[in-house]
Formats: structure tokens, C-alpha cells, sequence
């Protein structure tokens, strides 16, 4: 690295007799005396200014920096004028995710992060400003513990970005003394058949066979909302999920499947009777909308699934108006209040299906694999990870096992035999 320290109180001239010679410049005992000056890894000349008397500090102040380069820890000087959250603003603009996905992750930093360490200087970050803010999300009421976790990650992932940009030298994240926030770990409880059965006759006829798809084929909400006429191949016993609704900022988008997984789903032979029957009442309706964004190119699909105005499944209202109620009927929650309101209900929400489809599966002796696939998780260990206690017993298979090959047939024991 090549470096040099600039006396601003001196200047150099001609002299009388042609040599060069030192004055007093117009900055003589004013200001700060010494810039140390060098060229950083982009090719662009960094400095930094130091009063009179402090040239070895200055001369140190660069040896250091030059050690840091040869060492891989040289931190750009801009990162002490950059806060976390003005770098997390840029990042956001350049993070490539899907829309949905990019108006929670902003969401989170917005409304927890920014608060926490929004303020603090990039290169000022040690693993006890990433523990204080683990603690103070850990003791907020209002996060729960799977949430706090997602903002930590959002965090860790913004200040990776600010280590490969060069503002900060490592990741406190990676810290050993960092953890991420302690999440419940909550086993999921399936549905009964008769709870899906009874929510099912809670509903209006027209959503009926939207449990269907959800306990019979494993579809999210969304891929349910979004199906069309021609993802059924009745012949073949199959549903093609190749897409979803999704609603990004109020405005409803057809979009891939989750992890842009598109898959295919067994069509169970009641499943396929209950959604013949069902379109010989309902046809399908076109429906019109984005691809991906907002204002993405138009997408036309004939949906199954419509409202009584023969337009689009809204959640919110769905979940408010149609499912709750039945929730209610199935006796899964209390009936509304005097206000008309139910209780909050997350568990026992649509996603309630793919658990009582998995559990199924599972419990017929599927394998993880196949469950994994069907639905559409990023990962086996995924699915495992969730429904791995869902299993039957390895314990009494392993018995039934041993005992089915030592009570077998054996031969007598005889002079060959005993040798």
C-alpha cells in the first residue's frame, strides 16, 4: 500500500537558488496539521487527518492500515459514515427476492431493527450490540419467539452484505457468544378426520371441496386460491401445482409456488369425485392478473375457485367471513363474540390441512421423502424437522421385526448343526 504523510502547515517553493524549500502555507497553526493519504483496495485515495504533534500516530495509523489490507480486515473509512440503517435501505433495494417475500423482509427492519441498531455506525458493530438486541427482542411482548428469529436472520443477512462490501471485517452474528433468539418449539398437533369432516360441513357449499384439496392433495391456501381447471388430469390421478395467489402490499398477484417449487400431487379418486361434482355446479372463471408483481405482465388462468361474484378468493375475507365461522361450528373455537369477532385462530388455520394430509402419510408408512415432495417443502429435513414425532414408532417396528426373523422356521439341531 502506498502511503504518505502531508504536512498542510508547510508548503514547498523554489528557492533563490533554484532548490526547493519549506514555508509556512496559508493553514500554518490552524486546523489539523497531518493527512495521512493511501490508496485503497478500489483504487481511490482514502485519508484521514490528525492535529499537531501526532505525526507517529499518523505514521502508525497507516502501518496499521496497511497491515489490515495485507490481512484481509481492512474496513473502507465510508463505513464510519454509514448507519445500519442506511446501508439496510440500500441493500433492500438490490436484495433479489420475490416481492411478497421483499415487503415482509422490510417490514421486519422497519419495525424492529431500525429501532434496536438503526442508528449505529457500521464499522462501531460488536457482538454485544448484536446480544443486546437479541435480548431486548427476546423480552418484547409482542414478538414472538419464531419472529425474533426471522429479524436476526435479516439482520445477519444485511451485515453479511456489509462484510463482503468491505465496510466491516466480520460478521459479529458469527460470534460464538451470539445466539439467535430462543423459539418455542411447538409440536404440531393434527386434525382428526372428523374435525376436517366437520369443518368442511361448516363452510358454504362452494368452498367445500377447497378442503378437500387441502386435506386430500396437502395444497397451501394460496395454491388452492390460485388452482385451475388445467392442473386436473383426472385420468392420470394428478394435480400439477404450478402456481398461487399472493397478495403484495393489498394487491393480489398469480405467482410460482412457494421456493418455486411446482410439483405433483396424487389426485386421490374422492378427492377427483368431489371436485367433478363440485364443477358441475361452479364452472371455472377466468380470472386476470399480474405475474409475480403488481405491475408484471398479465397472467389469465380459469380458476376453480371464485366468490359468490364469481371473482377472486380474498383471503382475509375468507378466513374472516367463511372459515372462522366453521372453525366455530366444528367446535375447533369459541362461537364470535358479542362483537362479531372471533378469537384469534392461528393454528387452526388452512394450513391445519397440509398438517392432517402429512400426518396421513406418515402414519400409513410414506415415506419422507415422497411427503416432502407432495408438499412442495424446500427440503426432506424440512418436513422431517416438523413432522419427524408424526412418525409410527422405529421402537415396535424394530421388534416386530427381530421377532419375525428369529420365530421364523429353524432346523433341528443334528451333528452338522452343532459344529
Amino acid at each position: 500500500m502506498a502511503g504518505h504523510i502531508q504536512d498542510r502547515w508547510y508548503k514547498t517553493e523554489p528557492g533563490p537558488n533554484g532548490k526547493p524549500v519549506k514555508v509556512k502555507s496559508e493553514r500554518y497553526g490552524t486546523g489539523m496539521r497531518y493527512r495521512a493519504r493511501y490508496v485503497g483496495p478500489d483504487g481511490t485515495e482514502k485519508s484521514k487527518s490528525f492535529p499537531d504533534g501526532k505525526k507517529r500516530v499518523a505514521e502508525q495509523w497507516l502501518t496499521d492500515t496497511a497491515s489490515d489490507m495485507s490481512r484481509g480486515l481492512y474496513i473502507d473509512p465510508r463505513a464510519a459514515r454509514i448507519t445500519f440503517k442506511g446501508y439496510a435501505e440500500k441493500w433492500l433495494k438490490t436484495h433479489r427476492i420475490d416481492p411478497a417475500s421483499h415487503v415482509v423482509v422490510e417490514q421486519r427492519l422497519r419495525l424492529h431493527a431500525f429501532r434496536l441498531i438503526g442508528s449505529r455506525p457500521l464499522d462501531s458493530f460488536r457482538p454485544e450490540h448484536i446480544r443486546g438486541m437479541v435480548s431486548a427482542l427476546e423480552h418484547d411482548p409482542a414478538v414472538s419467539g419464531g419472529y425474533a428469529r426471522n429479524i436476526y436472520g435479516d439482520v445477519r443477512a444485511v451485515l453479511s452484505a456489509a462484510v463482503d462490501d468491505g465496510l466491516l471485517p466480520r460478521n459479529p452474528c458469527s460470534a460464538k457468544s451470539v445466539r439467535p433468539p430462543t423459539a418455542e418449539q411447538r409440536r404440531v398437533v393434527p386434525w382428526t378426520p372428523a374435525q376436517v369432516l366437520a369443518v368442511r360441513a361448516g363452510l358454504p357449499q362452494r368452498y367445500q371441496p377447497m378442503v378437500d384439496m387441502g386435506a386430500g392433495c396437502g395444497l397451501r391456501q394460496g395454491e388452492i386460491v390460485g388452482l385451475a381447471e388445467d392442473a386436473l388430469d383426472f385420468e392420470g390421478g394428478t394435480v400439477r401445482v404450478v402456481r398461487q395467489v399472493k397478495l403484495i402490499r393489498g394487491k393480489a398477484v398469480f405467482a410460482p409456488p412457494k421456493c418455486n417449487k411446482e410439483r405433483d400431487v396424487p389426485l386421490p379418486p374422492s378427492v377427483a369425485e368431489a371436485l367433478r361434482a363440485y364443477m358441475d355446479v361452479h364452472k371455472p372463471v377466468e380470472v386476470t392478473l399480474p405475474w409475480r408483481k403488481p405491475d408484471g405482465p398479465k397472467v389469465t388462468a380459469r380458476l376453480l375457485f371464485t366468490n359468490t361474484a364469481s371473482g377472486l378468493v380474498w383471503r382475509s375475507n375468507f378466513n374472516v367471513q367463511e372459515w372462522k365461522p366453521a372453525l366455530a361450528a366444528a367446535g375447533l373455537i369459541p362461537d364470535a363474540g358479542e362483537d362479531g369477532k372471533y378469537v384469534a385462530a392461528r393454528e387452526h388455520g388452512m394450513h391445519a390441512l397440509r398438517h392432517f394430509y402429512a400426518s396421513v402419510l406418515l402414519d400409513a408408512g410414506e415415506s419422507i421423502k415422497a411427503v416432502s415432495e407432495y408438499l412442495g417443502h424446500s427440503d426432506p429435513g424440512l418436513t422431517l424437522r416438523v413432522y419427524a414425532h408424526l412418525m409410527p414408532s422405529s421402537q415396535e417396528r424394530t421388534r416386530k421385526t427381530v421377532d419375525r426373523v428369529l420365530n421364523g422356521p429353524r432346523e433341528p439341531d443334528g451333528p452338522d448343526t452343532a459344529q
